[in-house]
């Protein structure tokens, strides 16, 4: 066993890995939403990941996806040898942690368990999601600095690269929204238009309205989704103090006492 392991920096980098996992349907991540329960490095080399959703009946694909992308991150960590991911608190859930600690094909997993749905099917759609709700931050940030329609419709990688927003909404999603644009390979040359649609087309003049009408009623769903799923959250797994001699009976009528009482590790 090794001894000159600085878990507390293993473990930040373990965090900063989930980071990177997105709620598909939110396109918000994990960590934010406070999917995430516990993490603990072993030994330096071993990783486990606990993770819970709203609701014991939320979507068998949206966890799939998810306990995958998990994986997927820390399996980025050189370091991590042993990954164990694991879904708390689901109706689905035997079946995603076997799945996802199976070692098999996330396709042919994916398959299995989801009524043979089409994984590359089911990313396509939420990436658009994600993609339109990016681009509307960009779209409105440009219009609130006044610039025009033909201006914005116009603007080139580079330019949308070296633009400085004011928002904090705008800050966070211009990197999100480049990593799309160019992971989707819709820009490739500093020239190339950086205001397309997810098939590829660029935005004119003519069409700009509609099309932010569009994405807005798109982030508006998402939105109201997201906010849903922390309430539900809030909800079923209460943070509450209790006093020097633990909960009372009152506590417990009242509901009060949390369904689980697992030690939970957060930033």
């Amino acid at each position: 066993m090794r001894t000159d392991i600085d878990t507390a920096d293993l473990e930040r980098q373990v965090w900063i890995s989930l980071d990177m996992v997105d709620d598909p349907e939110l396109d918000e991540p994990i960590t934010d939403m406070g999917f995430v329960e516990r993490v603990a490095v072993i030994d330096g080399q071993r990783v486990e990941v606990d993770f819970r959703l709203p609701t014991y009946w939320c979507s068998p694909n949206f966890a799939f996806l998810m306990a995958f992308g998990i994986r997927r991150e820390l399996e980025k960590l050189a370091w991590a040898k042993e990954i164990d991911v694991h879904l708390g608190d689901h109706c689905f859930g035997d079946e995603v942690n076997e799945g996802v600690n199976s070692g098999r094909a996330f396709s042919k997993v994916f398959a299995q368990y989801c009524d043979g749905a089409d994984l590359e099917a089911v990313t396509e759609t939420f990436l658009a999601k994600a993609f339109d709700r990016r681009q509307e931050a960009m779209l409105v940030g440009l219009t609130k600095r006044d610039l025009s329609a033909q201006d914005i419709v116009a603007m080139r990688l580079d330019a949308l690269e070296a633009f400085a927003f004011d928002g904090e909404e705008e800050r966070k999603q211009k990197p999100r929204y480049l990593s799309l644009l160019r992971s989707r390979g819709l820009v490739r040359d500093p020239q190339d238009p950086v205001f397309v649609t997810w098939e590829g087309a660029p935005l004119t003049v003519a069409s700009l309205p509609e099309h932010l009408d569009r994405l807005r009623g798109t982030r508006i769903n998402m939105e109201f989704n997201g906010a849903m799923c922390r309430g539900l959250a809030s909800t079923r797994y209460k943070e509450v103090e209790f006093g020097p001699d633990g909960p009372s009976l009152v506590d417990f009528i009242a509901g009060r006492v949390p369904v689980r009482n697992d030690a939970t590790l957060r930033r």
